[in-house]
């Protein structure tokens, strides 16, 4: 990643950040406050290079393989200013100029911060207003579909018939790699519980705001149908159970036995979902309004 500009040495710069280091983490933050930085520099004709943590770039250029030699300047974006980590760039990088760019004051004092030769905070500074932060104006072009994941690993009541750890890590899998935003959702509710939907109600509204919902569980796919969203259902049972059954008494196509779900089939269907299926959602949701009640069964045999 990096301007096409001078190679090596001269005003090259390196940028850094806290989704540099091997046990640091990159946020979503993090990287739109770097895009706007890399605007900035492409803007003036400045070459650069980023260095990321192998965990999150793992064929990009780290901080051990990056030369100090090969620099003029060291950016550091985003993020508190402390630690061990931040000193021993400023050691290994003693010869660069070092500038720290959108960054948190925690003590202005600390070496990690008076290590660098200009600090553009966003705060904490005493006395100073606050900055807007960089993430604010970072390009983020086009947005990816938000897919809602229902996914269980309990209903022990099939026994050896049970590929629900499988089919999970399946699915976790592929959606590593998807071009997709991921919300984990659950059908269980808790009232007590702060990071759980506490009412039916309150889950119908997570579910309408989603563009696909891929599932294992028989409510993912009737609630998403219910609210008009395409769901992917995955049956987590070998020979096919409830979810199967239960796709197939709603006219619903896009169900796949877990015996052989794969990414390239949740690739297809995710497509279809994205196109054809939210059409095919909507009108099966209006057929659905217009369908017997499924309750009808029970009155039948309640006292008259």
């Amino acid at each position: 990643m990096g301007h096409g500009g001078m190679p090596g040495g001269g005003r090259r710069a390196l940028l850094t950040g806290w989704f540099s280091f091997a046990d640091g983490e990159a946020t979503a933050g993090d990287v739109l406050a770097l895009r706007r930085v890399e605007q900035v520099l492409d803007e003036r004709g400045v070459p650069y290079d980023v260095a990321f943590s192998p965990r999150f770039v793992p064929d990009g250029l780290t901080l051990d393989d990056a030369r100090p030699e090969d620099y003029a300047l060291l950016l550091f974006v985003c993020g508190p200013l402390h630690g061990p980590q931040l000193a021993e760039l400023h050691r290994r990088f003693a010869g660069c100029r070092r500038v720290a760019v959108g960054t948190s004051l925690v003590d202005p004092a600390d070496p990690a911060a008076t290590g660098f030769h200009t600090v553009l905070a966003r705060d904490g500074r005493a006395g100073a207003v606050p900055g807007r932060d960089l993430s604010l104006r970072g390009p983020a072009p086009g947005r990816p579909p938000v897919v809602g994941v229902l996914l269980t690993h309990g209903q022990g009541e099939y026994g050896g018939r049970r590929l629900h750890d499988a089919v999970a890590g399946t699915v976790t899998d592929w959606l590593a790699g998807a071009a997709c935003a991921p919300v984990v959702l659950e059908t269980r509710l808790d009232p007590a519980d702060g990071r759980l939907c506490g009412t039916a109600e309150e889950l119908l509204s997570a579910l309408e705001r989603m563009d696909v919902v891929v599932t294992d569980r028989l409510h993912g796919l009737v609630l998403a149908l219910r609210v008009g969203v395409p769901p992917i259902a995955v049956d987590p049972v070998r020979g096919g159970a409830k979810v199967t059954a239960q796709a197939r008494a709603l006219g619903w196509p896009a169900v796949l036995p877990g015996e052989t779900v794969d990414a390239k089939a949740l690739d297809t269907w995710l497509r279809w979902c994205l196109t054809h299926g939210r059409y095919t959602a909507r009108q099966r949701l209006t057929a659905l309004a217009g369908a017997p009640d499924p309750a009808d069964d029970l009155r039948a045999v309640l006292p008259p």
